[in-house]
């Protein structure tokens, strides 16, 4: 249809008027209708007539669009992804080494066996860079253990048997005090071997690799398996032959390590915990090739293959499975639906028992 001229459009030249008026003509030559005035949508008004039209077909709602999800710290779930290295310490487990420093301000800690029964400690360092004591040897199976964590640093005093010789052919880097490795000290207010100390600043500042990786957690607040989950006010299993128990601070949302009923507290007077505790049942197999000076064998731990886990959190017991499948891959946790096993944002602490072992 040819547009409706206005007053305005009246007054231009006479060639434009007779442009319009042979467009008419051929409008209605060809329909053989006269050709009705159009309303100008900007001045329409009631009284001139509207054109005819097919109502055209509302368009399909789009889709909204998916927000995406902010980064967060892959070690903790808490604030966006450090830009530091990631430095993990083999850190004491005996009343000897109590208390700890710096341990409070680890973003992961496991707790493993070592020889003997006894229990030794990897703490894993990323947000914060703090002085660590008392440092110790690593075991064989450190490397398997932190190589999911990339080309990181591993610190430690030292080394028995094929401990070292393992870590050197790993992705893992050792930054070992025997070997003479900078940012290393001793307390004189302690006895040896309890007295070292490794100033986490200064070797971060001097490592080449190791930045925030994921390693497997999955970090979510709300949690809806925690409606059904069974109460656990406290947490109870056995590493070697060493009782690991921790007792749960609502307030604090957090699982506090305790030792015979008395919280683990750091020289700064911060009680060790962790907002999560992992469970994770393994195969434990005896390492003769690295054997302490009282002839006990040390405990290697099999951190790739599958088995049970519980995670303690919000004051609930939640059971599912880990699985591990090269010594390079993450860890995945499921709950025993075959879903994620959503972690509490806060760091967590990994506890490495044998398979079997009672965990409560």
């Amino acid at each position: 249809m040819a547009p409706a001229i206005s007053k305005r459009t009246a007054l231009v030249g006479t060639g434009v008027v007779a442009v319009l008026v042979l467009g008419t003509a051929a409008a209605v030559a060809l329909t053989g209708k006269d050709a009705k005035p159009a309303a100008n949508p900007a001045t329409s008004t009631s009284s001139t007539p509207k054109a005819s039209t097919t109502p055209s077909p509302s368009p399909a709602p789009s889709k909204p669009t998916a927000k995406p999800v902010a980064a967060v710290n892959p070690l903790t779930g808490v604030g966006a992804p450090f830009k530091g290295r990631v430095l993990a310490v083999k850190i004491d487990d005996t009343e000897n080494g109590r208390p700890p420093v710096g341990l409070d301000k680890a973003d992961v800690v496991y707790i493993e066996q070592a020889e003997g029964g006894l229990t030794r400690m990897v703490a894993v360092f990323g947000t914060n860079h703090p002085l660590v004591e008392p440092v110790r040897s690593v075991r064989a199976s450190d490397a398997e253990l932190l190589s999911q964590y990339g080309r990181i640093q591993l610190v430690a005093s030292g080394g028995g048997g094929d401990s070292l010789s393992t870590l050197d052919r790993s992705v893992v880097t050792g930054v070992i005090n025997d070997r003479g490795a900078a940012g290393f000290g001793r307390d004189g207010n302690r006895p040896a071997p309890y007295n070292l100390t490794a100033n986490l600043a200064q070797i971060a500042a001097n490592a080449k690799s190791g930045g925030a990786k994921n390693i497997g957690f999955t970090w979510s607040t709300p949690y809806s398996q925690l409606a059904r989950a069974k109460a656990a006010p406290t947490v109870s299993t056995v590493v070697g032959s060493t009782s690991v128990t921790f007792a749960y601070v609502p307030s604090a949302h957090r699982y506090a390590r305790t030792i015979g009923g008395q919280k683990l507290i750091a020289a700064d007077g911060t009680p060790i915990g962790a907002a999560n505790v992992l469970v994770q049942l393994c195969t434990v197999r005896t390492n003769p090739a690295d054997v302490d000076v009282m002839g006990n064998p040390s405990q290697f731990t099999e951190t790739v293959g599958s088995g049970p886990v519980v995670l303690f959190r919000d004051g609930k017991r939640v059971n599912g499975t880990w699985s591990r499948t090269s010594v390079t891959g993450i860890t995945t946790y499921r709950d025993l639906r075959g879903k994620p096993l959503f972690m509490r944002p806060g760091g967590a602490t990994v506890v490495l028992a044998t398979k079997g072992a009672p965990v409560s």
